[in-house]
Parts: structure tokens; sequence; C-alpha cells
């Protein structure tokens, strides 16, 4: 297995970068290998620095960079070889498995769908997020942002996405998918909302269990929460928020630490061909690393694969 990483993308590259994929390579099993995509020379420099073992790394040398508030389209054909141009030419050729990266994320996005692509039947690639729950365990939210306004048919399709991400990685047996929405009723909600309810309630493809609010968000009414990427957003930044505010207030509490970002590292685009994984602008070596834990487990999972046949 070889575990693709762009080492030029975030605030903080290379070192971070570079400090993430070491811990990482202590963690993850000797067949991982993890290819580092960017300067190769300073890459081996700082890792001899490390005391690193070099046998688990792999390098594949970049000349550019995409900026962070580069336009998308234009700086992947502008720049071709780049560290997140190159990346998604070897998950194309599958010289890796899984690509990371923390760089620009419209640039991530463009690259999954005019490189590896859509999965064929898949409208809208979504984004989901992690939600922790009350019992210790995990759930999720999708989308988060990658698709603000959507039609019910869209919103059907994170229903499958999610659940099988959730089956399949959290290892969820027949996974609780809602509908977020400002009642439980089935007729409550805006247009998009009810019409979605409809398609949901008489669903083969998942477990639908109706509608949930706002504060069912961390409860064990559902395994999956399905939104708009508007809303999703809205809710995945406030819950950072609360995050900030507890840790500037000195405040600790075992369930509210694993609302940190760095503990999931990254999210996975699902309904592509391939797995791709954004990870945040600022992101610490430990968000690096489990990033790189969670491109693992999605490839052991067989993830993409598994989605392709649901929508076959």
């Amino acid at each position: 297995m070889k575990i693709g990483l762009d080492i030029m993308g975030g605030d903080f590259a290379p070192k971070n970068c570079l400090d993430g994929a070491i811990l990482a390579a202590k963690e993850l099993p000797a067949s991982a290998i993890l290819v580092l995509i960017g300067d190769e020379n300073a890459a081996k420099k700082y890792l001899t620095e490390q005391k690193a073992d070099l046998s688990r790394f792999e390098f594949v040398h970049t000349t550019e960079t995409l900026e962070m508030g580069a336009h998308p389209t234009k700086a992947l054909a502008q720049k071709p070889n780049s560290s997140i141009a190159i990346g998604f030419k070897l998950l194309k050729e599958e010289k890796i498995s899984s690509f990371t990266s923390a760089g620009n994320t419209g640039a991530m996005l463009v690259g999954s769908m005019f490189s590896v692509k859509a999965v064929p039947g898949v409208i809208r690639p979504s984004i989901p997020n992690p939600l922790p729950k009350e019992n210790g365990g995990w759930g999720l939210i999708l989308d988060v942002g990658t698709n603000a306004d959507c039609k019910p048919d869209v919103l059907y399709q994170f229903g499958i996405l999610g659940s099988i991400m959730a089956r399949e990685v959290y290892k969820i047996p027949n996974p609780k998918v809602a509908l977020l929405n400002i009642g439980e009723e089935a007729e409550k909600g805006n247009l998009v909302a009810q019409a979605t309810y409809n398609l949901m309630k008489d669903s083969k493809d998942f477990n639908f269990v109706g509608n949930v609010e706002g504060r069912d968000l961390f409860n064990d009414k559902a395994d999956v929460i399905v939104c708009e990427g508007f809303v999703g957003n809205v809710v995945l930044k406030q819950a950072e928020a609360f995050y900030t505010m507890m840790r500037k207030r000195k405040l600790t509490d075992k369930y509210f630490d694993q609302f940190n970002y760095e503990l999931y590292g990254a999210t996975p685009i699902l309904g592509i061909n391939s797995n791709v994984l954004i990870a945040h602008g600022i992101s610490s070596p430990l968000a690096f690393k489990n990033a790189l834990v969670l491109a693992k487990d999605l490839v052991d999972a067989n993830l993409s694969d598994k989605i392709k046949q649901a929508f076959q």
C-alpha cells in the first residue's frame, strides 16, 4: 500500500507535513509506504536530521507549489509540476492508493472531479465530517461545504454515501440515516427538506430514521446526518468555535476534547473513483499523522470500490 502526501501543502509546510509523516510511519504497518510529494532534497535532509527511517518513505520531486488563494482550475493547468497536480497524476495512474493534502482546497476538489472523476451515477461527491457521540462512538454529517445548495436527489445520494462510510470505516452495522431539519415531523422544513424526506422515507438503500433537529447531532438518534453543504458548514464551524472557546477559557472535558480537528486529521471526498483527503490548512503534525492513518483505513475498507458497487 502506498499512501501519498503533499508535503508542500498547508500553512506550515513542509515541516508539519514531514513531522506528521514521521509519526504516521511509527504507527502504520510496515507494508504501508508513505510517498512524499514535493521538494525531495528538503524532505530527505529534514528526515535525516530527525533520524527517521527512510525505508518507510518514497519521494516524488516537484518544482512548483500551488498558492492557497490561487484559482483552482487555472492553477492546476498552469502548474502541472505542482505537488497537487503530480499527486493526482500518481493517483490516476494507481501508483498511490490515496492522496492527502492541506493545500489549495479548490484545487483538490477540481483535481478529484477532473482527474480521478466521480463514480458513475454519483451526481455530486460530498465531504463528510465526524461527529463525536455522547456514548463515546462516532457518527458523521454530510455535506459540510462542497455543495452549498442541493436538490432532493443529491441529498438522497448523500444518505447512501454516508451510510457506506459509517458501515465500512466506522464499523457501524446498519447505520441510522437522518435528515437535518427544523422539526421531527415529516411536513417540517422548506420545500427541499420535505421533498427529500419523501424520497428517503421508503428507501431500500439505507436505514432512514426520519428527521432530526440540531439538538440531536451528538446523541444516538442517528449515525449519519444529511444536510446541504451550507447548513453543514455552519454546524461544523459552530462546533469548532465552541471547542476554541473552551480552550481559551482553559476548560477541559474528555468529551469536548473530541471536537479537536487534529484527532481525525482530514476528511475524505466521497463519491470519487479513489481516496482523496483534504486536511486543514493549519494542520499540526498530529493532524497529518491522523490523516494518513485515516487514509490507510479508507484503503483497507475498499471504500471507493464499495461506493462504486452501490451505484452500479
